[in-house]
């Protein structure tokens, strides 16, 4: 089998390489990446110099680039994305370019080529939020209603990619998963960046009032979903893969991490103002690739969150200089933020 992986130096998509190269060691996979600010190298070099693992660098809006990535392939797996709420707040442009155009230069080569299996990851954001109170979660019928630049961008994405199974025959499946967390996620995103703050012994920033809810997936229980609707799944369907066991606020989330780390909640916090269009509360109802697929997480959020607290802690190596940037990035942010309130 020869697989083709858009975004394979990102977050997920390192992951799942190392997670399916272990799986199925006779495969052949190649890694299409062009190396933005997420995409890292180092997320691969337990497999860097195996002789099934080949490292493309590419743009998935480019077609020419895109097209010889992919001949000869059998399965494409596309992760390639801009997920950022906050820098899609910041500038939507690049999340347009690369996750509508992206993903339509994608399908149209798969559909020449004759891929044999197009798989394309999304997100449970797509379907908008839920109400704060209530037992009410995502699924498969849950109509789209997304409410930020970074997930309408995906909505349009899963469109085309059920528009081109439905209009022209190819084969797709879709995965919408909540929240990832795990090791070598940028530190940019909530998790990490509450872990190597507490690493260098700064405050974890909580936005608003802190009530907010989220459906978290420990990423190796993602990589193994993705597997399962890769060998077993239906074509033309779509799958929506969550974590959650109860409902954690970002609040209750910070304690955890805190307890992990020793700390005094009261001497840790610090309450951040709110960021425009925040969603209240995920919540994804996975019993369809339960039921189909026989899927289940099987690590507790407790879990997971000692494994990836023990990462960061082991592997400083890898997210110190990014973790600059990212800080940065985030001031920025803020000070944009203060500058249209005062304006406003």
């Amino acid at each position: 089998m020869k697989i083709l992986v858009t975004g394979g130096a990102g977050f997920i998509g390192s992951n799942f390489i190392r997670f399916w190269l272990h799986r199925h060691p006779k495969d052949e996979i190649i890694n299409f990446d062009k190396l933005t600010y997420a995409g890292n190298l180092a997320n691969l070099k337990e497999v860097a110099d195996s002789p099934h693992y080949h490292f493309v660098k590419g743009d998935i809006t480019n077609p020419q680039e895109v097209r010889k990535a992919m001949e000869g392939v059998d399965w494409v797996v596309h992760f390639a994305a801009e997920s950022h709420v906050d820098r899609s707040l910041e500038d939507p442009t690049v999340f347009i370019d690369t996750n509508i155009k992206g993903t339509y230069v994608l399908l149209k080569a798969a559909l020449e080529l004759g891929v044999k299996r197009f798989h394309h990851i999304s997100t449970d954001e797509v379907y908008g939020a839920l109400p704060l109170e209530g037992e009410e979660k995502f699924n498969e019928k849950t109509s789209y209603h997304p409410r930020s630049p970074y997930s309408a961008s995906k909505a349009a994405a899963d469109h085309f990619v059920l528009a081109f199974y439905h209009s022209f025959g190819l084969p797709v499946t879709i995965t919408n998963c909540s929240n990832n967390y795990g090791p070598y996620q940028h530190p940019e995103k909530f998790i990490p960046r509450m872990i190597t703050n507490l690493i260098l012994g700064k405050k974890i920033p909580i936005y608003g009032d802190g009530r907010y809810v989220r459906d978290w997936l420990y990423v190796e229980d993602h990589c193994r979903a993705i597997e399962l609707v890769l060998t077993e799944g239906k074509i033309g369907e779509v799958y929506c893969v969550g974590g959650k066991e109860k409902d954690v606020t970002n609040l209750q989330l910070a304690k955890m991490i805190l307890k992990i780390f020793g700390r005094k909640e009261e001497e840790w916090l610090e309450f951040v103002p709110d960021r425009p269009g925040h969603d209240r509360r995920y919540a994804v109802d996975w019993r369809k690739i339960n039921q189909e697929l026989g899927w289940q997480p099987q690590y507790s959020l407790e879990e997971g969150l000692q494994k990836t607290v023990a990462w960061y802690q082991e592997n400083e190596w890898w997210w110190r200089d990014t973790k600059k940037e990212t800080e940065k990035f985030y001031q920025r942010l803020t000070e944009r933020r203060k500058s249209n309130v005062k304006n406003n």
